[in-house]
């Protein structure tokens, strides 16, 4: 009996083993988006437009904190899982505890950052003077659960990576409904409007990273000891080698999201809707996406333990199968939402309070042009997280690259000055389409290359 046989990321049939990984990650990543979409609705309702256009200015730290988790936590657990596939159980350890630990210190130092720059970063990101004092005291609070949020996101790769997907998902939703409970009683009850959000969304984050930290004495596959945390510059690279894709895209996230708000705010202001309006109504869409995304990325996260073992392996077929199988699961789901947000996108937007027509109209003009190729948008992400999962960082950067940064950044700039504020909605659907264009010619070339070592493989055998 070989190794293969006895881990079922090498032996039990594909899709049930999907499911089993990809459904706690998918219910882990909503959890996190409902997050800021509960703060969204119960702010919406309290404070109103000004308060829904500030979460939308301290977004980029949240998508930071994002992008520092999946460094780690994808970096790790792809490190992880191809280790295990090889038998060398006391170097996944290493990586284990040492992605812990860098999880920690780059909370702390994003924390540090975020309190020592606030004001100027807050108006770096596209805060008016109307929107400045809510987005201070929201983000203000928040960054007290930078490093919280950093641990409990980053250590659920590494948890679905030991065998254990469920206990991923749960220590994110305790945090969720808690945050959920929580938002109501301090900000209607204790009369508390945007610090109320604020501390809600920080208790819940503390409470889910005590339950991950917990379960570090419990590791299924590997046992870890205090030697494995102890900090390694080389652990820390090899792990940000392999992180640095879904690292690169949530930043090119950032990037765009800061170029965004900016040119909103500056051709809002010389249209009929003023800098506010779509300020407030970009934010709202981009958390409503984000739901979107937790789905894909969910997938995405799911193949990554499969997909790493196998390679490590050398079961090709089981790691194109595998892929294969994401793609037609992603694309049954971004059809979906390609349809809500076009047929729905005043219903979607009024759950989030009331505003003025102006305010509806630039809405929905923004949900169905700037999403219109919602549809092709599964195609990058879990192609640039297939590169990753089997050891091909480079390709994986490119890709996490391509949509946000040498698409969609340049786009932004050039179209608005030729037609305005509705030149920022007609960006996206542009860079989406290339780079899913671009996204599939990769990944066809990679599965050819799979194909052809699996039959070498079997000519040796």
């Amino acid at each position: 009996m070989t190794k293969n046989d006895l881990n079922p990321l090498g032996s039990e049939p594909i899709l049930p083993l999907l499911a089993r990984f990809a459904i706690p990650s998918i219910i882990s990543m909503l959890v996190s988006a409902l997050y800021n979409m509960v703060d969204q609705f119960f702010i919406g309702r309290s404070v109103g437009m000004l308060g829904n256009a500030a979460t939308n200015v301290a977004f980029p730290l949240t998508i930071t904190c994002t992008a520092l988790s999946l460094l780690c936590g994808i970096g790790a657990s792809s490190n992880f899982g191809i280790r295990l596939g090889e038998g060398k159980k006391e170097e996944a350890a290493h990586f284990a505890g040492k992605a812990i630990t860098m999880m920690i210190l780059l909370g702390i130092a994003l924390f540090l950052l975020a309190r020592l720059t606030l004001t100027k970063m807050l108006m770096f990101f596209g805060a008016t003077n109307e929107i400045l004092e809510y987005a201070r005291i929201y983000t203000g609070i928040t960054s007290l659960g930078f490093p919280f949020l950093i641990l409990t996101t980053g250590a659920s790769s590494l948890i679905r990576a030991d065998g254990s997907p469920r206990f991923s998902m749960f220590c994110t939703l305790v945090g969720a409904i808690l945050n959920t409970i929580l938002d109501p009683i301090l900000i209607f009850g204790f009369d508390m409007g945007m610090a109320g959000a604020a501390w809600a969304t920080v208790i819940g984050q503390v409470v889910s990273a005590c339950l991950v930290l917990g379960y570090l004495k419990r590791f299924h596959t590997v046992t870890l000891h205090k030697e494995h945390f102890l900090p390694s510059f080389t652990y820390f690279r090899r792990i940000a080698s392999l992180g640095m894709t879904p690292f690169c895209n949530q930043m090119a996230m950032m990037v765009v999201q800061i170029v965004l708000n900016n040119t909103l705010t500056y051709y809002g202001a010389s249209s009929s809707y003023g800098s506010e309006i779509p300020l407030a109504c970009a934010g709202i869409i981009s958390k409503v996406n984000m739901l979107y995304f937790a789905l894909i990325i969910g997938i995405s996260q799911g193949i990554q333990p499969i997909i790493s073992f196998n390679y490590g392996a050398k079961n090709y077929l089981r790691v194109r199968n595998t892929y294969l199988l994401a793609v037609k699961l992603g694309t049954c789901i971004s059809v979906v939402a390609f349809f809500c947000f076009q047929l729905f996108p005043r219903q979607i937007i009024g759950f989030f309070g009331s505003g003025s027509e102006e305010y509806f109209h630039f809405a929905e003009q923004y949900f169905r042009i700037y999403l219109f190729c919602t549809f092709l948008n599964q195609v990058q992400p879990l192609t640039g997280n297939f590169f990753t999962s089997i050891g091909k960082p480079i390709k994986g950067i490119f890709l996490s690259l391509t949509r946000q940064i040498l698409f969609l950044l340049p786009l932004l700039v050039i179209l608005p000055l030729f037609f305005g504020i509705d030149g920022v909605m007609f960006a996206a659907p542009v860079a989406d389409l290339t780079a899913g264009a671009l996204a599939g010619i990769l990944a066809g070339r990679e599965l050819k290359q799979l194909s052809a070592m699996e039959k070498q493989k079997a000519s040796l055998a």
